[in-house]
């Protein structure tokens, strides 16, 4: 949510790839991609960005504690980063994703804009269940 320059972001994006493979991820047995290239997540995030109310995000503690960390200047990536998440879970129809701790109210957002969507427009997302993990 923090803009980045070009260099640094292809940089980024490569390090980060040898960093799953070095951890032993086989894209023989997977697929690993770059979700930049992917225009679907963006424009489902669109989508279910317009189905979601905006204090309902305003409530979620990681937009208040971005918030007060960058002088009450969180920008609209910042807010809506939670709705392109659920986007990613939703595009796949994820019914299982891993999640840690700090990570189980965004994947109720993903739940919740889930149930929703599936009560407007009928059935069509799975809700997904968070799979914590035990440290």
């Amino acid at each position: 949510t923090m803009p980045k320059e070009p260099a640094v972001l292809r940089q980024n994006i490569l390090d980060t790839t040898a960093a799953i493979l070095a951890c032993g991820i086989d894209p023989k047995k997977c697929f690993l991609f770059r979700q930049s290239l992917v225009p679907e997540h963006a424009e489902l995030a669109w989508i279910l960005g317009c189905l979601t109310n905006v204090p309902r995000l305003l409530r979620l503690p990681q937009w208040k504690m971005k918030r007060a960390s960058q002088n009450n200047e969180g920008t609209v990536g910042l807010l809506t980063y939670p709705v392109l998440q659920a986007a990613d879970i939703l595009l796949y129809k994820s019914t299982h994703v891993p999640v840690g701790e700090d990570q189980v109210l965004h994947l109720e957002l993903a739940q919740d804009i889930a149930q929703h969507f599936n009560k407007k427009y009928g059935e069509f997302f799975p809700v997904p269940k968070a799979i914590l993990s035990e440290l």
